[in-house]
């Protein structure tokens, strides 16, 4: 058993189909907005590798048309799993975008709704960055920070928990300010610019920071740092962050 799938996402972006190629068709852009470490070989045929954790991925370039189509997805596996994407970019009047993802592929196994739940709400969170970093980060570069926490055992608790150290409620919005300093960091002035059951993304003026619930069981922060830092020491700061958020 499996689940075949093709979802849809559009949205007007404030940006210029040329800023958001530069995000989505080459490694420094990627690494800015989308997750971990990314390398792309342009052109037809080309390759787009994505490192996250224990996670390697790579897909095959099958339409390359800059900056109007950018399709890529991996090769089916022997289970039949694959993974594709179609960015659509259209330029409006007044240096505006309409842009499209297609996504689409193939979960296999009994379980496939709990990944496709994941997937779905994971994937709303990366089309809400893409459109931030465009609209407010565009000709900058990020040091992408992953950092895993340990096991959930309570999903419930551990989302109060962090909203209680974002300094938020409850009923969370986009627009809503954050005040919070991790260990051994600065501390941190953002605003809310996603949410859902299963993410939450907070932007500032020198970062995007994130926070997912990860497939497997853990917090993960996957943050985008547009200063210079150093990296190994800000991992563990996180590291040591979300191990103190589910200890409460």
């Amino acid at each position: 058993m499996g689940h075949a799938f093709e979802g849809e996402t559009e949205a007007e972006v404030d940006a210029t189909p040329e800023q958001i190629w530069a995000a989505i068709a080459t490694g420094p852009g990627a690494d800015s907005w989308f997750m971990g470490t990314n390398h792309v070989e342009p052109g037809p045929g080309g390759t787009v590798r994505t490192l996250f954790g224990a996670y390697r991925g790579e897909s095959l370039i099958t339409g390359w048309d800059p900056p109007h189509r950018l399709a890529y997805g991996s090769e089916p596996a022997p289970d039949g799993r694959f993974m594709a994407y179609e960015f659509l970019i259209e330029g409006r009047g007044g240096g505006s975008t309409v842009l499209r993802l297609v996504t689409s592929g193939f979960l296999p196994g009994d379980d496939w709704e709990t990944e496709y739940d994941a997937m779905t709400k994971g994937g709303a969170l990366f089309f809400a960055t893409l459109r931030a970093y465009v609209e407010h980060f565009a000709g900058r570069t990020a040091t992408p920070v992953t950092a895993f926490g340990p096991i959930v055992a309570d999903w419930g608790r551990t989302w109060a928990a962090l909203r209680g150290r974002l300094g938020l409620g409850d009923d969370v919005k986009p627009g809503q300010t954050v005040r919070f300093t991790p260990g051994g960091l600065a501390p941190i002035d953002g605003v809310v610019y996603f949410v859902n059951e299963h993410t939450l993304g907070i932007r500032t003026d020198d970062a995007i920071y994130r926070f997912l619930r990860g497939l497997h069981g853990p917090m993960v922060a996957a943050h985008h740092i547009f200063t210079r830092i150093d990296e190994q020491t800000t991992q563990g700061a996180w590291e040591s962050w979300l191990t103190g958020l589910e200890r409460g």
